[in-house]
């Protein structure tokens, strides 16, 4: 593999690992925020680790002002007026340059702008230009001693002039202390000799070597004649080296081919985020730990909704047992009054009924009135009917009463589980824990009609039924009987002859004998039928029994959801931060694991960049 394939591979897989980093961090810049209990300083790191991977190489120029940074810096990418240029400060704010397709300048906020200018060099590498270390204005060294961590070099200007005043020997103690690559660079060089730029050149490193206890690089430049270099609009070679300004480029191309310094370049953003995501993970544990014990507010409420519910579901069986018992009062007494009509004792006046009914002497019996009725009033059958309203009205009072204790009481308990919260998780309560301020009865109050149809059924469509039973029955029997006794009188006088001869006369009595037989037992018809009566009108008022629990039934079951409801509304501002953030830590969690199962993954690229097979560069 050739010297440039190798560089481009190398310079490929550098790219795509620092866009894996840079998505990385984004993501968890996007979790952090909402990790209770983290520090603010957790985010500061991690937004320098993300200006790391979002630089590919980071040169910050620092000097006095009036020093010829963004001279040096107009000159490298060919703009007299791309930065502002002038004997007095100009701006307190750090400009970023970076690479873009058009120029461009983005705010980003009270301390920094970005540049976007679209020139080669800046694919390789982004510049900061500072204001001055000792400018009038103090917030100008601020800013500038605030970004300074973030460079991977730092190119320390003075002019040649005033090369290494003890001020600029206590900026370079800082820098040092920073604990950064500095290169002092003395503009103006053309101003000097040969021999006065060589003087300068090791007073500088003398006084750094005595004062500081160490030899930086320095580099003599102009800026100036940079410039000049491009003037005709093809860059003149050899000025430009005259100039000094093409050791930056050199030197920015000699850091991206160093397989040590990229990897360095990559592992501080990833270590910072490593850091920063085991603290993250620590933390969220912690919340985790005290989550459980808000989870264990949650199934405790629970608990109580379901205990409640049930409590509720029991007084609606209650209800339901008494309608059941008076249900099956009036079915025992209704099924003893029909019985006592057609018992075998009343046979004979259930015939006279029907003789009487038979030639049109009804009236006679029906003026006392029905005989069902008179029988189901004697026996009080529907006594037990009458007391269905009362019985179910206790139903919706109940309910009610139980609902607006338990909610009052579920509402202190949420109240004082809010309180006992940790002031960084109370404050995220949305919304009032309070009792609802009406209740809604309607659901039970629109029941009445359809229970007072099914009582007037039980007390009236029965009774006329049965009376018409009771008519039919009777006449059914008067007419056997009568039938019988027709035939019977018949034989005795003499019709005989037409069925026996006279000398089987005595099968004449045998005869009438067995029709008085089958008379008498016609006589159980009555009882018979009575008992099918008794069994018919019980099954029809278990029926409804049942249509009228039934409806019950599902009416409370409705109120009982509506009072689940409240109850649930109610304390809802608890339940809600519970389940949010019971939700919110598991999403935490999983995005803070993947997070590091990435970053392994990364150290494992980072690890192989660079590094040579047999047939080259390995990726």
């Amino acid at each position: 593999m050739t010297v440039v394939n190798v560089e481009t591979k190398l310079a490929t897989d550098y790219e795509a690992l620092r866009r894996r980093e840079y998505e990385l961090i984004t993501g968890m810049l996007d979790v952090l925020p909402k990790v209770d209990n983290l520090g603010s300083e957790r985010m500061e790191q991690l937004r320098d680790a993300l200006f790391h991977a979002d630089h590919p190489f980071l040169i910050v120029l620092v000097g006095p002002f009036n020093s010829g940074k963004s001279s040096i810096l107009n000159a490298l990418l060919g703009e007299t007026d791309l930065l502002p240029i002038g004997p007095v400060p100009t701006t307190d704010k750090i400009t970023i340059l970076r690479y873009g397709e058009q120029v461009q300048r983005l705010s980003a906020g009270a301390e920094a702008d970005t540049l976007l200018y679209p020139h080669p060099l800046l694919q390789k590498v982004s510049f900061v230009d500072t204001p001055g270390l000792e400018s009038v204005f103090q917030k100008h060294e601020e800013i500038t001693r605030k970004f300074l961590h973030r460079s991977d070099v730092v190119l320390m200007t003075m002019l040649a002039t005033q090369a290494m005043t003890s001020r600029n020997l206590e900026y370079l103690q800082t820098l040092k202390d920073y604990g950064k690559k500095v290169i002092l660079v003395i503009n103006q060089a053309d101003l000097l000799s040969a021999e006065e730029a060589e003087t300068v050149r090791q007073y500088v490193t003398e006084q750094s070597q005595s004062r500081l206890g160490f030899k930086p690089d320095v580099w003599l430049v102009s800026a100036r004649q940079g410039m000049a270099a491009r003037q005709s609009g093809e860059l003149d070679k050899v000025a430009w080296k005259a100039s000094g300004l093409s050791r930056i480029e050199e030197y920015v191309d000699d850091q991206l081919h160093d397989v040590a310094r990229l990897r360095q370049k990559l592992q501080t953003p990833l270590q910072i985020a490593k850091n920063v995501n085991q603290t993250a993970l620590t933390t969220v544990r912690t919340n985790q730990a005290a989550l459980d014990q808000y989870q264990g507010i949650a199934t405790n409420i629970e608990q109580q909704l379901a205990a409640q519910k049930r409590d509720q579901e029991k007084n609606v069986r209650e209800i339901n047992a008494e309608i059941g018992d008076q249900f099956g009062i009036a079915a025992t007494r209704g099924a003893e009054a029909i019985q006592g009509l057609f018992r075998f004792n009343n046979a004979l006046r259930s015939i006279w009924g029907g003789i009487l009914a038979l030639v049109g002497l009804s009236g006679l019996i029906r003026a006392g009135g029905s005989r069902i009725a008179i029988a189901f009033e004697q026996h009080k059958a529907f006594e037990p009917i009458g007391k269905l309203r009362e019985t179910a009205d206790k139903l919706a009072p109940r309910l009610e009463g139980k609902d607006i204790q338990d909610i009052d009481d579920l509402v202190k308990y949420a109240r004082k589980e809010i309180e006992a919260l940790p002031p960084a998780i109370g404050t995220k309560v949305i919304g009032q824990v309070q009792a609802p301020l009406k209740y809604d009865r309607k659901v039970l109050q629109e029941l009445r009609p359809a229970l007072e149809a099914i009582e007037d059924e039980a007390r009236q469509v029965e009774t006329n039924r049965l009376e018409d039973v009771l008519r039919n029955s009777m006449l059914y029997l008067a007419a056997f009987e009568l039938l019988l006794v027709i035939f019977g009188i018949a034989l005795l006088s003499g019709g005989g002859g037409f069925l026996f001869p006279p000398d089987q006369r005595s099968n004449v009595i045998l005869v009438v004998v067995f029709l008085v037989g089958l008379g008498v037992l016609a006589l159980l018809y009555m009882p018979l039928r009575g008992r099918l009566l008794e069994s018919a009108y019980t099954n029809r008022m278990l029926k409804l029994q049942t249509r009228y629990i039934d409806a019950i039934s599902k009416a409370a079951d409705q109120q009982i959801e509506y009072g689940m409801r409240l109850r649930r509304d109610a304390i809802a501002p608890l339940t809600r931060l519970i389940e949010a953030q019971t939700q919110v830590h598991a999403d935490q969690l999983g995005k803070l694991q993947a997070a590091e199962h990435e970053m392994t993954g990364i150290e494992t690229a980072l690890t192989s960049l660079g590094k040579k097979g047999f047939l080259g560069l390995k990726g």
